[in-house]
């Protein structure tokens, strides 16, 4: 039997146009209220044997609304967009379009100051590599999407360019499981109804 890490997609505020870099703002009622409709359809992760989060306010939300009780986790936050952090990503780009354009297209820029896509890639999947190895032992991370888009990259061993293309919904839940490099990926099927689509 393998380590089992199933994340759990932080909830989402009320209208995807106003999200942020490393957004500090806590859900707001439309977000909880997304986290309570699928509570129960969540609750049968709390049987995890370690349960983590992110440090963002939502993931932590998100952890709790089911009844999780996560401990947070540095590793599992989101990359440091260094003077992009607070910034919607049009304002980002409206400042500094070829600075965005670089970063995206180059894994290893950073032209804002913050991490690169390639070493914000080798954080997460390094702590997805270092978790216990016991054969059966089962973790639910709740995290935010950029950080489930990394450790699929991790796990995958795609591109680091390919980050960006998993379009990972709120509340949606995908397991990888086997060892320390030697990752499969697993669907799961959680019908949460997201506030945006």
């Amino acid at each position: 039997m393998a380590l089992r890490v199933t994340f759990v997609a932080a909830a989402g505020n009320s209208t995807v146009l106003s999200e942020r870099f490393e957004d500090p703002r806590p859900l707001d009622r439309a977000g909880r209220g997304e986290v309570q409709r699928v509570a129960h359809e969540l609750l049968p992760l709390a049987a995890a044997d370690l349960r983590h989060c992110s440090p963002a306010p939502r993931s932590r939300t998100t952890g709790e609304g089911p009844g999780y009780a996560p401990l947070v986790r540095l590793a599992l936050r989101g990359c440091d967009m260094g003077r992009r952090r607070g910034l919607t990503p049009g304002e980002a780009m409206a400042r500094e379009p070829e600075a965005a354009d670089a970063w995206l297209a180059d894994p290893r820029s950073t032209p804002h100051g913050g991490e690169s896509s390639q070493d914000f890639i080798g954080r997460v999947g390094g702590r997805l590599d270092t978790r216990p190895a016991e054969d059966g032992c089962r973790v639910v991370a709740v995290a935010e999407p950029s950080v489930i888009r990394a450790a699929l990259v991790h796990a995958l061993k795609a591109p680091p360019a390919t980050c960006w293309n998993f379009d990972v919904r709120s509340l949606s839940t995908i397991s990888v499981a086997g060892r320390p490099g030697r990752w499969s990926l697993r669907l799961e099927n959680v019908s949460a109804q997201p506030l945006h689509a």
